[in-house]
Parts: structure tokens; sequence; C-alpha cells
């Protein structure tokens, strides 16, 4: 069973980033920025509102301070560093969910600080750390140090897949500051190669490993409804949707 994870809430003052609310019918977990890479505290609660208005789940979705480069530049982070700023923002988010009556579902890294922990074992002890102390999963990567540190751990967690974002040939999700269109009918086939066999293709062509425990969607691509509505028929129609 497979769930879809959407990246919300990164709007900030008067600017907007991506169409949340008509996301939200087609995802079952939002993971709402939380003020680092993006949004601001009006945003946050604005968005943990209509999450829970949409009745899907909601989880943090912590960044590197840096809103320039929107959490997509590398920094250099110690262990205790990343597992500040995990906490520091999740518990920012906590106060809004419980303001809402909502409870804390997940944890997902954003951007950059998601493409560390999968390299780096410092950064993904510093999550698993943040993990523990709120006692929540943690929506990751396979076959690398996020998955090695928390199985070890014991931290729960689930493996996404991305149908907006390329792959390179060493299996692992190319980040980019922007996201181009894809059609509907390639996201299905992507979606059916990912589930039913463990694969995609990168961007040279190379079939590489995947596990798709989760797809991931962001609001930010150009066509983003239509990427979110075909994950969400697809999954619904060959029966593989949770929502847990």
């Amino acid at each position: 069973m497979v769930t879809i994870n959407c990246d919300m809430g990164e709007a900030f003052g008067i600017y907007r980033f991506g169409d949340d609310e008509a996301c939200m019918p087609f995802v079952t977990h939002a993971n709402i920025a939380c003020g680092f890479h993006a949004s601001d505290p009006v945003v946050m609660a604005k968005t943990v509102r209509l999450a829970k208005k949409a009745g899907i789940r909601v989880g943090s979705h912590p960044g590197l301070p840096d809103r320039e480069g929107f959490g997509r530049r590398p920094m250099r982070m110690t262990r205790e560093e990343v597992s500040a700023l995990t906490i520091y923002q999740t518990g920012a988010l906590e106060g809004f969910l419980k303001a809402e009556g909502v409870t804390l579902s997940h944890i997902k890294p954003h951007g950059s600080l998601f493409g560390m922990a999968q390299n780096e074992p410092a950064v993904a002890e510093g999550i698993a750390d943040a993990a523990e102390v709120f006692g929540v999963p943690v929506i990751a990567f396979s076959d690398c140090c996020m998955s090695e540190v928390f199985t070890r751990r014991g931290i729960p967690f689930s493996c996404e897949f991305y149908v907006d974002i390329d792959y390179g040939d060493d299996g692992r999700q190319i980040i980019s500051r922007e996201h181009p269109p894809i059609s509907a009918e390639e996201v299905a086939e992507k979606v059916r190669r990912a589930i039913g066999l463990g694969l995609t293709r990168s961007v040279n062509g190379k079939d590489v490993r995947v596990v798709a425990e989760s797809i991931c969607v962001h609001s930010d691509t150009p066509n983003a409804i239509e990427v979110a509505r075909a994950v969400f028929d697809e999954l619904n129609q060959s029966g593989k949707l949770t929502r847990d």
C-alpha cells in the first residue's frame, strides 16, 4: 500500500508558491514548511487549517536556513546542528497543530537537507535524533545513509519515489531549483513501473532501482494538480492507495 505526500506551505508574506488547497484532495500527507527555507507563521497556520479541512495527515518539512536558495543549496552542518534545526522547526509546526487539534504525523526533510541525509551519516543521525524527540516516523529514501541509520536505530520510515523530479544513474533524485511540467500519462507510467517493478528511468535512459512506499508530488510543479490527480487515480484504481 502506498501514500501520496506533497510539500506545502512554501509561501512567504505576499509571495505564493503553488496551489496547496487544490492539490489536497489528491494527497494523503502534507509536509508543511516551517520557516527556514520557506513559509512564515501566518502561512503555517493557514496551511494547517486547510489540511485539517481536507482530512489529510500533517508532518513537518524542515529545511536549511536558506530562503534565497529555497533550501536547495547544501550546507556543512554537524549532527547537533541538524538535530536542533529539525526540532526547532517541527516544534513550531506542532504549536499550530495543537491549536487546531491535529496530531503531528511525520517528519520529512526538505531539499538539500534530504539530499545531505542520504549521503552524510551525521545528518541522518541528527534527523533521527529529532524523530525520537517527537516519536514520529520519517519520510526517507532507500539504500542510503537514511535507511541504514533509521533501520539500525529503530526509527520508523517510509521510502519515497518522485514522479516530478529526474533521477541520476546512481538512483538518487536530482535536486533542482525548478520542476518542469510532466504529462499525466508519463506520471501514471512512472508510478506503475516504480511500484510494480521497483524501477525508474534515469536522465541518461538507464533503469535504476527505487522503492516507492510513498509517492511525492510538489505543489510548485507547473501542472501540479494534474500530476497529483494522475498519481491519485493510478493508485486508487489499482487498489494500492492508503492514507496510513
